[in-house]
């Protein structure tokens, strides 16, 4: 493929995506942030955690989504006797062929949506960070890979406490965002009250081209083309540093128990150049690192007991980190 080939072929799945994404947003009112978050985690290769009460389209967003890519779906509901195997699969006798025969699992699909995973158990929870980290699954003393693409998408209530497991930090860092839903303002909810309301009456649109995985594969090697600058470069690192540093600058010394690891470095590298190629630039910028850092390592922060007590949060944390680390 010569390079005018090669340009055009970028061009035409770029407008593919760019597609995908007008289409998500006229399907989900307000919901711009989390549709870019999860684009840019599909062509980072990364996995999402969506936190938000109950109502504010999480499962809509990821189910919308499933119905743009010609990729194998599945939805988990988390419980709190849900078994490894259920997630997993396992290996079955059968008497005919006088053998065990394994029976994949949920996980076994490119987009896996796994609702309300503090409900799992925490056997559950290490089977599927299994999953998410290896990106493969181990049954009957056998590992099986997933598939490419292979996309954990999950949510959590942050009202609910009863009946629920903490997700632990090592897999809460093997999540490449954190994405909080808000509540919609008045204007939003109006939207959305017309939008349901057009979808209850009118006959549903023609569903628009699926995004095959060829193209996903083409996208994502688009998209880790993307330039970054060695001054970008230095004030991402410079921003994960703060975390750690612990000085009168940066002012988190007394509020972080564990700072965040060089696997946050690397994903907001790999989110700020998503990012850009996706806003259509061959380049990363500042704002691309602003719009992301929050939702990319907070989670991956751990504050001390005593600045949890009195309020202090992580995304408030690397929020203030922004007014003492500039880009140069």
């Amino acid at each position: 493929m010569d390079g005018a080939t090669a340009k055009a072929a970028q061009a035409d799945v770029h407008g593919r995506i760019a597609a995908l994404l007008r289409s998500l947003e006229g399907g989900l009112v307000g919901r711009t942030p989390l549709l870019e978050r999860l684009l840019v985690a599909l062509l980072a290769g990364g996995h999402v955690l969506v936190e938000g009460a109950p109502g504010l389209a999480k499962t809509r967003a990821v189910k919308t989504l499933a119905s743009h890519l010609d990729a194998s779906f599945a939805r988990i509901q988390c419980t709190s006797d849900l078994m490894p195997a259920d997630l997993t699969g396992t290996p079955v006798w059968r008497p005919d062929a006088g053998s065990f025969e394994f029976v994949a699992g949920p996980l076994f699909h490119g987009l896996v949506l796994v609702d309300e995973i503090n409900r799992a158990p925490p056997k559950v929870q290490s089977a599927l960070l299994e999953a998410m980290a290896e990106r493969q699954v181990t049954a009957g003393g056998v590992t099986h890979p997933l598939p490419d693409p292979f996309m954990v998408v999950a949510t959590q209530n942050p009202i609910e406490h009863e009946g629920t497991f903490p997700l632990p930090e090592a897999q809460l860092d093997r999540f490449f965002f954190h994405v909080t839903v808000d509540f919609p303002d008045r204007a939003a909810e109006r939207a959305i009250l017309d939008l349901v309301e057009r979808e209850t009456v009118e006959p549903q649109a023609a569903p628009v081209a699926r995004l095959s995985v060829d193209e996903i594969h083409a996208a994502r090697d688009a998209a880790m083309r993307t330039h970054l600058a060695p001054a970008l470069k230095d004030f991402i690192v410079r921003l994960v540093m703060a975390t750690r540093d612990g000085t009168a600058d940066t002012g988190t010394a007394p509020v972080v128990e564990h700072p965040v690891s060089p696997r946050g470095t690397l994903s907001l590298a790999l989110a700020v150049k998503a990012r850009a190629w996706l806003a259509g630039r061959d380049h990363g910028t500042p704002d691309d690192v602003r719009a992301l850092a929050v939702d990319c390592l907070s989670h991956r922060l751990v504050l001390t007991w005593r600045a949890t007590a009195e309020g202090e949060t992580p995304r408030k944390v690397i929020e203030r980190l922004f007014d003492r680390v500039v880009p140069l």
